[in-house]
Formats: structure tokens, sequence, C-alpha cells
């Protein structure tokens, strides 16, 4: 088995104001998700959500800048490591994501053992 990363991407300007009910929904989706993906015992290292808006980004001759940029459309909402045999089979394992349900993608790639 090989590692793979996927990298949860979406525009956040476009996600419509939820209520505390719909955001339980989604919140269950993604836990369906992932749990599907642990029983099929090909969870990686858990996934996680990042803050949106912060962060910094370090750049050659020591300059940080602030990161990431909110000026392009998509941002990364998150990420989760997944264990399968080819790009193939990660990328069916992405095509079950929420984030597609409001608009966003995954980014599939191969982890390099170093």
């Amino acid at each position: 088995m090989k590692d793979f990363l996927l990298v949860f991407r979406t525009d956040f300007s476009k996600m419509p104001q939820a209520s505390p009910e719909q955001m339980q929904a989604m919140a269950k989706r993604w836990m369906d998700w992932f749990g599907s993906i642990a029983a099929q015992n090909k969870l990686g290292d858990r996934g996680n959500r990042l803050v949106p808006g912060s962060g910094k980004v370090v750049k050659p001759d020591n300059v940080v800048t602030d990161g990431p940029y909110m000026e392009i459309k998509e941002s990364i909402g998150g990420y989760a490591i997944v264990k399968a045999k080819s790009f193939e089979e990660a990328t069916d394992l992405a095509k079950g994501c929420p984030v597609l349900n409001y608009g966003g993608n995954v980014e599939v790639r191969e982890v390099m053992a170093m």
C-alpha cells in the first residue's frame, strides 16, 4: 500500500451560511466518509481541517508573508492521508468526499517516502 494525500479545496466565499442543523448534518457526512475509509483500513494519519484565512508563507532569503492568498478563488480547507494500492484506488476514495457536494474538489497526490 502507498500513502496518498487528499487535499480538500473549496471557494469559501461561495459557501452558503449554514444553520446549526445544517452544520451538524455536514459534519456527519464528513465523519461518515472518514469512517467508511477507516472501516476499510485505508485511513492513514487522521485528516484535519485548517483554520480559514490563517497562515504564513516562508520564501527564500527568510522572507515571510501572510498567507494563504485569499485573492485566489479556491483555498485549502483540510487534508487527509489515505492508504491505497494505486492512484485509481485513492481517486475512488476521494470521489465520496463531502466537499464535492459544496462545489469543492479534492486533489490526490502520492506521498513520496523519504
